[in-house]
């Protein structure tokens, strides 16, 4: 039986841990939907031996993927991460890509204990980096936070594991439950402070994706315009079952800059596709459902297997409701704004996706200025 002492310590042991891994996560964070296909990782290295714990280095996987958060914090703590602990929110790499696996690293680096918040479930790892590191006699503890890190890693897992991007459907609605009118000029439902927020909701996606209807209605940008950090703009993803999108569209017009595809059927036509290549639009086609729309698992398997591990769909209702159906919904980000009272007509939330509700969690709410963000997820 452990003696009151110890379990105290063992207490205090958790709650520093608790607090190191959410300073690890918070840094992954940052570069979420720079580091794809890679998971977005943050680690921190920190010295227990004296009395109060002392951050030495800490680290976020780079843009592009590499180096490693692992590596970027090791690095940066030098001879002194000997004896160290290392906090990471991911289980260190175990194979060998580009660079040497990260759990050799760490052995290499002396480090005498790791609290590592969530095995990974890429099967080239998947438990091998932790056993590792006990077996080089590293102290290895793995969970802690393991929510909050799914949560931020939820991009990755769901690629290795279901061989697709996760998806974030983002929806606006006027406070009478409606995204806008069938007919007339775009409603604009809510605030700039809520704008901003959805902004920087996109500069950590891989992918913007929207349904050709939105495109052809509101002609977006989907860029982040943001000040200082129009650089993190995602590539922007239309649906569009039949080459509808005009060459002069924004997106097309942009595309050099900011890449920019277009997922259609197989039976859509040559023509259209060329028109739009010419721009620097990249065309994928993938086969049709039996309205002749574009089959959404086909398409997400393709942007899965071509690296996205992250989507921010801002689609509209009728996109929203198709993923809903086709069961492709992990996050639901919806902003409840100003009333338009005898201005609207269209549902934000189609049948399907209000059917799916039911099986998600809210797990948040939030104001933000005039307006409600509520936020649902896979439980």
């Amino acid at each position: 039986m452990n003696s009151p002492g110890a379990t105290g310590r063992q207490s205090d042991r958790a709650i520093q841990d608790e607090r190191f891994m959410r300073l690890a996560i918070a840094l992954g964070e940052r570069n979420l939907g720079l580091t794809w296909p890679n998971p977005s990782v943050g680690s921190i290295v920190v010295d227990e031996s004296g009395d109060a714990p002392v951050i030495l280095s800490q680290g976020a996987t780079q843009a592009g993927g590499r180096p490693h958060a692992e590596r970027v914090a090791l690095a940066a703590a030098g001879a002194r991460a000997k004896g160290a602990t290392l906090y990471v929110s991911l289980e260190p790499c175990s194979h060998h890509g580009r660079t040497a696996p990260c759990a050799d690293a760490v052995v290499e680096a002396g480090v005498a204990r790791v609290v590592s918040a969530l095995e990974d479930p890429d099967s080239r790892v998947a438990g091998l980096g932790h056993a590792r590191l006990r077996e080089a006699g590293i102290d290895v503890t793995v969970g802690c936070l393991a929510r909050d890190a799914r949560r931020a890693h939820i991009g990755h897992i769901t690629r290795v594991t279901k061989g697709r991007p996760a998806v974030t459907v983002k929806l606006a609605r006027s406070t009478e439950g409606f995204a806008g009118s069938r007919q007339g000029p775009r409603l604009m439902l809510t605030g700039a402070i809520a704008n901003a927020k959805v902004h920087l909701m996109r500069a950590h996606a891989d992918a913007i994706m929207v349904g050709v209807g939105t495109l052809l209605a509101d002609d977006p940008l989907l860029n982040v315009r943001l000040p200082g950090l129009e650089a993190r703009s995602p590539i922007r993803i239309v649906v569009d079952s039949h080459l509808r999108t005009p060459p002069t569209a924004g997106v097309v017009a942009g595309a050099r800059d900011i890449p920019t595809w277009i997922v259609t059927t197989v039976t859509a036509p040559v023509e259209a596709e060329k028109a739009l290549t010419e721009h620097g639009v990249e065309v994928l086609r993938v086969a049709a459902d039996e309205s002749g729309r574009v089959l959404l698992p086909e398409a997400l398997e393709l942007l899965g297997a071509r690296g996205i591990t992250r989507i921010f769909c801002e689609g509209g209702p009728e996109l929203a409701d198709a993923l809903a159906e086709a069961d492709l919904v992990d996050e639901l980000v919806l902003v409840t704004g100003r009333s338009a009272r005898g201005q609207g007509d269209l549902p934000a939330l189609g049948p399907s996706l209000q059917d799916r509700m039911d099986l998600l969690d809210c797990r948040a709410e939030d104001r933000i200025g005039p307006d409600l963000f509520m936020f649902w997820e896979r439980p």
